[in-house]
């Protein structure tokens, strides 16, 4: 292997991850669930199908060019790619496998800093497709967890902060699911719904409310306050309530999880009332008033929200947002459908459809 020219890529390789709605978030980082360990600290999430796809092609040597919708495409030398650039992630990526002479393109069907955890799913179609044309991995649960782990750990390198793994867990096993937290580099999954069961998207929404968000000063006052010592009753309740809120949803019993899914938001509220901004309290009590849950997704100080209830009820929670969100300038509904298979190798063709 040359160190001038890095590891070459030879052939197109196209990947595609799901994005994510959740509850108990926070909880998946090691700062929480470290000391909380004995409290069996668990983060639920619910794959949506808005998948992001990658795709990687041979280029000119030496060379990593990246493209994303909403960035302008940015090439560098292989030997000195930018961690600090808005593409940097992906650029760190490309630095972890060695990856020279390759153009990366990405395209999400969800809308750009929506708080679904999209930069993570992107970063987890990137690994999984670098494992496949550099490794020759193929699909199944090792490449999954090997792309959600590098992933992960690159995201934190590069953003020199304390990044959870939820996200990326998410985007590479999709379906719905409850993530224990064990504090000592592993995790358990406990399956929530599964495809032979009641399909939960009848019971939600999904609402983008089209301002950007940026989690990090929400995420870094909560963790500031727990190392502080502050909230940590909040914190063990907020397990409680997310263990009760998973045990809800695989029972169908959706009116007592949105209840749960309120009192999980009351409590963020009390710590950062800045979590929801003037639209995301419009949202969530117009589905309070009609017998839902709803929250924040990710950190969120705007981004997106979901409300989950009765399959009649959400009709109605669906009718209001659609409403509100014709106020905002960009906010709309998105499709609540769910993602059961997480990040996947595609062909060609799944690239030529989505930037149709």
């Amino acid at each position: 292997m040359s160190h001038d020219t890095g590891r070459p890529i030879r052939s197109t390789v196209v990947t595609s991850a799901p994005c994510r709605v959740d509850m108990g978030g926070t909880l998946d980082l090691a700062t929480f669930h470290l000391p909380l360990r004995h409290l069996d600290p668990v983060t639920f999430n619910l794959a949506l199908d808005l998948r992001t796809r990658v795709r990687i092609a041979p280029y000119t040597a030496g060379r990593v060019r990246v493209s994303s919708r909403g960035f302008e495409p940015a090439e560098f030398p292989a030997r000195e790619l930018p961690f600090d650039h808005p593409m940097g992630l992906m650029f760190g990526i490309a630095a972890y496998f060695d990856a020279s002479g390759v153009a990366i393109d990405i395209d999400s069907a969800s809308p750009p800093r929506s708080a679904l955890g999209g930069s993570s799913v992107a970063a987890v179609a990137l690994c999984a497709a670098f494992l496949s044309a550099l490794e020759g991995m193929e699909d199944g649960d090792a490449l999954k967890e090997r792309a959600a782990r590098i992933a992960q750990s690159v995201e934190s390198a590069v953003a020199g902060v304390v990044c959870g793994i939820q996200d990326q867990m998410a985007a590479a096993f999709g379906g719905v699911s409850l993530w224990h937290w064990d504090g000592e580099g592993r995790y358990r999954r406990t399956p929530v719904c599964d495809t032979g069961g009641t399909d939960p998207s009848a019971h939600m929404a999904v609402a983008y409310c089209g301002i950007p968000h940026d989690s990090l000063d929400v995420n870094g006052r909560w963790v500031k306050g727990f190392l502080a010592g502050r909230h940590r009753a909040e914190w063990v309740r907020i397990i409680e309530l997310t263990h009760a809120f998973a045990e809800a949803m695989a029972a169908g019993q959706w009116r007592e999880a949105g209840e749960l899914m309120n009192r999980e938001t009351r409590i963020r509220q009390s710590m950062t009332p800045d979590v929801l901004d003037e639209t995301g309290m419009r949202l969530v009590e117009s589905a309070v008033a009609l017998g839902c849950g709803a929250r924040f997704t990710g950190a969120g100080g705007g981004g997106c929200l979901w409300a989950v209830g009765e399959a009649g009820d959400m009709a109605a929670v669906r009718d209001a947002w659609v409403s509100i969100c014709a106020e905002i300038p960009g906010a709309k509904l998105l499709p609540p459908a769910v993602a059961w298979h997480g990040v996947t190798t595609e062909g060609a063709e799944a690239w030529r459809a989505s930037v149709s």
